[in-house]
């Protein structure tokens, strides 16, 4: 086994969100394939979309006011599992804005 973080993603199959939650993973594991061990898709029902680390709550759909975007979503995970990463042109342009 790894010690790496694991990520999940919880979608609702009732809401069609499964195109959404494999958009999300593949952008995690594009940007973090070195130090993720896994990201899981959990196929749920009742509206739900939450992303973890290792079982913490990442982002949760009702809570949060909707989907997290990519560079959200990238952020957040950088921000817990490799603070002094630097995302490149991610964190550039949140420097204009």
């Amino acid at each position: 086994m790894t010690d790496k973080p694991r990520i999940t993603i919880l979608y609702c199959t009732q809401c069609n969100w499964l195109l959404r939650a494999g958009w999300m993973a593949q952008e995690l594991l594009q940007t973090f394939s070195d130090s993720v061990g896994e990201v899981a898709l959990i196929p749920g029902t009742g509206g739900n979309f939450e992303i973890r680390i290792d079982g913490e709550l990442l982002w949760e759909r009702k809570r949060d006011g909707g989907f997290p975007g990519p560079k959200e979503l990238k952020r957040r995970v950088r921000d817990i599992i490799d603070p002094e990463r630097d995302l490149g042109h991610l964190d550039r342009g949140s420097l204009e804005s």
